[in-house]
């Protein structure tokens, strides 16, 4: 069977209904001007370049903390650490997505266990049928399409007539079975709060094909016409993965061949869904990390108090894995660009957990050699107050201020206005944990990922850790100490903040970022 190749061709002709420029570059009209904002709850940190690791020399961990100069670019970051009830809305989200779920799939429009008539309104215009006014047609109810059910019933919580005896029947699957209630309550099963989200590896569709040259036994499409004349052409062309076989990096051939025999080796990829990974993740935080975290001692209190009572809603959300706060992330993204696509806004960038180097620039907060965020050598003001919340002394846990954690906006914020960047809790960073990381990494953004599989050992799970805690002594409250914990683990002592990327130059001049006067991104400053 013959294949037919389809070319776009150049030809230059002067069409004026198609073209009514003047003929000069011009770039296309028409397009939106872009004015950054600085999201609600967050500090712009504008670009530049310090001296990253460790302030003083550090014999012993000198080959891990290597001082070395980075460069980093602009991003937000959130003033304090993600909060009990900033957590608490994303819990909540997830558990009402799954009670609306199971509404929509449980309910028959048109049988005994129908919702109120009233959330259907004109749309219910007959007992067999309906209007559908997206493709503007009558249709009939198929009671059991769901995807009907989201036509006819939008529904939120805000939406009045949903009554309690109407839901709690199709939706008694997330509650504790009776065996498993204390006292009889009638609690939502947290181990049913599964997010299902998606992201895209970056790294691995990058990830490129060497460059194919046309051998003997081959014709000019590169396809094999002679298997014996060179048997190792396949593998250079689509390596396989080791684990699952496919073939890995840039294995579709988008070059053709000029008359010279010249390819221009252009690369794709055959299936760009598999670069696309689905994920479900549990969403509750491990409450009881508050007991398990500590042998001989008694913190019951804290487990059954800590993430739901209203006292502690400006206090640390911790028990969080490091999974779970980039899913946090993810949903975090997604409720932002839904809004601004519901207001005609243009996406922003998406909210993520900072690398390690964007941690730290932030965390000096423009001290370029400080040791701590507040600046100088000493963790006490010249009033003999501490300056953040860690373990001073031998156990003096309360003699900062806090007992376990404090609220989120205490202490005094370092320069760029970022509070408890030092103790309190330490924090998730994006970065993989390697030792000798500082003597490979980049001076340009550094980063280093390593997506761990479950059969990979513990040591390849480690995470960057930053800022030291509330049960940490003073040297991890160093912006220059680094350490880790791994990506499955939950513990009291850790939470996370989150970052975004700003868009544009990253001057320190924020109202000097975007619009559309080019002389607005030459003025340096």
């Amino acid at each position: 069977m013959k294949k037919i190749m389809v070319f776009v061709v150049g030809i230059t002709l002067l069409i004026s209904s198609c073209n009514s420029g003047s003929g000069h570059l011009l770039g296309v009209q028409g397009r939106k001007v872009f004015f950054p904002e600085i999201p609600l709850g967050m500090i712009y940190i504008p670009s530049g370049s310090y001296t990253m690791g460790a302030s003083d020399e550090d014999v012993p961990f000198l080959h891990q903390s290597r001082s070395h100069v980075v460069s980093i670019p602009a991003l937000y970051m959130d003033q304090t650490e993600i909060t009990n009830n900033e957590y608490r809305e994303f819990v909540h989200w997830v558990r009402d997505s799954i009670f609306l779920e199971m509404v929509y799939e449980n309910t028959d429009p048109t049988g005994s266990n129908a919702i109120d008539e009233e959330l259907i309104g004109d749309m219910l215009l007959h007992p067999d049928i309906y209007y559908d006014e997206m493709n503007m047609e009558w249709k009939e109810f198929d009671p059991q399409d769901p995807l009907l059910n989201r036509e006819l019933f939008p529904l939120s919580w805000k939406v009045r007539g949903i009554k309690d005896e109407q839901i709690i029947p199709l939706i008694s699957d997330m509650y504790l079975r009776p065996n498993e209630r204390f006292y009889n309550g009638r609690v939502v099963d947290v181990r049913k709060l599964n997010f299902k989200y998606y992201w895209i590896d970056l790294q691995e569709a990058a990830r490129k094909g060497r460059v194919n040259i046309v051998r003997d036994g081959y014709d000019a499409g590169q396809n094999l016409t002679n298997p014996s004349l060179d048997p190792q052409h396949r593998d250079l062309k689509n390596p396989a993965h080791p684990f699952t076989g496919e073939p890995v990096g840039q294995n579709l051939d988008m070059g053709y061949f000029n008359k010279k025999g010249q390819n221009n080796a252009l690369r794709s990829h055959d299936d760009r869904s598999r670069f696309i990974i689905d994920e479900v993740i549990n969403v509750y935080p491990d409450t009881l990390c508050w007991v398990r975290d500590f042998t001989y001692s008694f913190n019951d209190p804290m487990t059954n108090m800590y993430f739901w009572h209203p006292a502690y809603d400006n206090y640390p959300v911790v028990g969080v894995t490091w999974v779970q706060a980039k899913a946090f992330c993810i949903w975090r993204t997604q409720k932002l660009n839904t809004w601004l696509s519901a207001v005609g806004s243009l996406w922003v960038q998406d909210f993520r957990l900072p690398t390690e180097g964007e941690w730290e620039y932030a965390a000096r907060g423009n001290l370029k050699l400080s040791p701590y965020p507040w600046g100088g050598p000493y963790i006490r003001n010249s009033g003999g107050c501490m300056l953040g919340n860690f373990k001073p002394m031998r156990g003096r846990y309360f003699d900062d201020g806090g007992f376990y954690t404090v609220k989120a906006y205490s202490y005094n914020p370092n320069g760029y206005g970022l509070y408890c960047m030092s103790g309190n809790v330490a924090e998730w960073t994006e970065t993989a944990f390697d030792e000798s990381v500082y003597e490979f990494t980049h001076d340009l953004s550094p980063e280093y990922r390593y997506n761990a599989m479950d059969w990979d050992p513990p040591s390849m799970k480690r995470k960057v850790l930053r800022g030291g805690s509330w049960k940490d002594i003073g040297y991890y409250l160093q912006t220059g100490t680094r350490t880790y914990e791994y990506q499955d683990t939950a513990k009291s002592y850790i939470g996370f903040r989150c970052v975004q990327s700003h868009i544009g130059r990253g001057g320190a001049d924020f109202d000097k970022e975007g619009g559309e006067e080019i002389k607005s991104d030459i003025e340096l400053r």
